[in-house]
């Protein structure tokens, strides 16, 4: 759960005190949520001390210490025309909102050194991140805030090291991570304990696409509650009440009975106002009000008529001056003056003159008869009954008087509840935007789907290496918590392996949690110093070779990689024999048809 503020400042006074003297700064850099505390063995430290949404808002012309960042901001919406984040999909490209983040984050988490922050940081990063992002993000950490070490990894990565360690798995860990976050899903093999980066798959579908099609889909549904279904709510509601189904197909025709429907659908009440405009005017007031109204309908008639009076009195003061032309023989400017009124001829132009003169005749009869009309007009009008919230249309005494066909008494009008209109009925929504991950076509979107991509993924191995990447399928991330997502993972599999093979299919225990648990465990058993350095960048190396010092921990295969390696350790295409990872066997799924 995110923090609000108030703990957050309570975060810092509490770490002010306490502050660990030589622990590693962990900060779990996600698209949606940033993560950031302590990597020391206190139980009190155990889980992030600073959680907030990774976005910043400010002004245009705002200083940048009016800048809000995350939690700070206390409702997205009014704001979310203003909001910017340091990411681009899943890669840091702003790095002017980082350095911003990174205050926000050392600041709340009480560090006050002067000029430098002496702590080692581990950061996690999108799989194969670009080099000239890492650098940039090294020449921030070295350059601004002097700090002595970094490191840098695959968050999915750290959370399936976690889950193996936890599983006392051997360190040379094989298998394969299905990550799903807030922007992206990721299909990463691993062969004895590292990361094969050229058969690494991405695939553009994840909680902000399953989100925004919600959206649509309610908006369609709702047409008039467009204001009130906005993407902040929707992503609580698709976390909250949505699950991934088994068999789709399946699922949807059980949607199709009334009695699964009604027990099945969740009603969403969004907020509302039952107060009713006009409820406390009494009825001396409604009719004082209705006797204005009526009022000033009558002097906005009078004054209409006015002007549509004057108006004829002008055209046909205009068509006689014409008509006067001819009677004096001037038949140039005449026909001049029929072309430019665009008029063929005179008999035209004396039926015009007629019909206005018996326009103007009509007009002037009316507004001598509607002091007198509009008077008796007005009594009647007071003396009808006066219902609650009736418009006053615009009154012509020439209108008709046919009396309308009166209601029955005994008709039944139906009650509108407020409550109720502003209800929100969610039912195949739940399975509809979570199966997205599976068939993104139903977005429009032209691409594979994360079990058509996996496949892909395992066709480019050899049959033993496949039997041991599926040995140990590991699912992790934000959007990997729909329910029933391990169950649709397994029956898929079990359509596509082979005849008798076998597979494992494993859920984080945690899957927001798992990779920051990952990297705080991997920060305590390699230290930056006594430990060894692999997977460290220190500040000496950096200020010796510069930016150099990340190509070259990214390209050198040579040092032997620990038991988690951080992004720099990838295998080449050509990778060894495998071993399938120890299983429960309590857990293998086999094909057996």
């Amino acid at each position: 759960m995110i923090p609000s503020c108030q703990s957050d400042m309570f975060c810092k006074r509490t770490l002010s005190k306490c502050l660990p003297q030589s622990g590693r700064f962990v900060r779990f850099s996600h698209l949606k949520t940033t993560r950031a505390g302590w990597a020391v063995p206190e139980a009190e430290f155990q889980l992030p001390q600073l959680v907030f949404r990774s976005v910043a808002a400010r002004s245009r012309g705002a200083a940048r210490s009016d800048t809000q960042i995350g939690n700070d901001i206390p409702n997205l919406e009014p704001l979310r025309w203003l909001l910017k984040s340091q990411f681009d999909r899943n890669v840091v490209v702003n790095f002017e909102i980082q350095e911003l983040i990174f205050d926000h984050v050392f600041t709340h988490l009480g560090i006050t050194t002067e000029g430098s922050v002496d702590h080692p940081i581990v950061l996690t990063e999108a799989p194969c991140n670009p080099l000239h992002c890492r650098q940039m993000m090294s020449e921030l950490l070295f350059e601004c805030y002097g700090v002595p070490h970094v490191s840098y990894g695959v968050d999915a990565l750290y959370s399936f090291y976690h889950s193996n360690t936890q599983k006392t798995i051997p360190p040379t860990h094989t298998g394969i991570v299905l990550s799903s976050g807030y922007h992206c899903s990721h299909i990463l093999p691993v062969i004895n304990g590292r990361l094969d980066a050229a058969n690494c798959k991405r695939v553009n579908i994840a909680g902000s696409q399953a989100a925004s099609y919600l959206q649509r889909l309610l908006h369609l549904k709702y047409p008039g509650h467009l204001a009130s279904i906005t993407l902040s709510r929707m992503e609580e509601l698709l976390h909250e009440h949505s699950y991934i189904a088994v068999d789709y197909q399946e699922e949807l025709e059980k949607w199709r009975s009334p009695a699964f429907y009604e027990q099945e659908v969740h009603r969403m009440q969004l907020p509302f106002s039952s107060k009713v405009p006009g409820g406390s005017v009494s009825v001396e007031e409604r009719q004082e009000r209705r006797a204005q109204q009526l009022r000033r309908l009558q002097e906005i008639n009078a004054r209409r008529r006015e002007e549509k009076l004057q108006q004829d009195q002008e055209r046909l003061d205009r068509l006689l001056a014409v008509q006067d032309l001819l009677d004096d023989g001037l038949f140039d400017q005449f026909h001049k003056s029929l072309v430019e009124l665009n008029m063929d001829s005179s008999e035209e132009l004396q039926s015009y003159i007629n019909k206005l003169q018996l326009a103007v005749e009509q007009g002037r009869q009316k507004l001598l008869q509607s002091d007198g009309v509009d008077g008796r007009m007005e009594v009647s009008e007071l003396e009808q009954p006066i219902d609650e919230g009736d418009g006053v249309a615009l009154i012509d005494p020439d209108f008709p008087e046919d009396t309308l066909p009166e209601k029955a008494a005994n008709v039944a009008q139906p009650m509108l509840s407020v409550a109720e209109y502003h209800q929100l009925f969610v039912g195949t929504e739940r399975l509809r935007c979570p199966e997205i991950l599976f068939q993104p076509s139903l977005t429009g979107e032209d691409q594979m789907g994360l079990m058509e991509t996996l496949q892909y993924v395992l066709a480019r191995y050899t049959p033993e290496q496949q039997e041991a990447l599926v040995s140990n399928i590991f699912l992790t991330g934000g959007n990997m918590q729909y329910p029933g997502v391990k169950e649709r993972l397994e029956r898929e599999l079990l359509a596509v392996r082979p005849f008798q093979s076998q597979f494992k299919v494993t859920l984080a225990s945690q899957p927001a949690l798992g990779s920051w648990f990952g990297a705080k465990a991997w920060a305590l058993e390699h230290p930056p110093v006594g430990g060894g350095t692999e997977g460290w960048i220190s500040r000496q190396d950096y200020e010796e070779k510069g930016a150099s010092i990340t190509t070259q921990t990214l390209g050198d295969p040579s040092p032997p990689p620990p038991p988690l390696p951080p992004a720099a350790a990838v295998v080449s295409t050509e990778t060894p024999a495998l071993t399938p990872s120890s299983t429960d066997a309590a857990d293998v799924c086999t094909v057996t048809s």
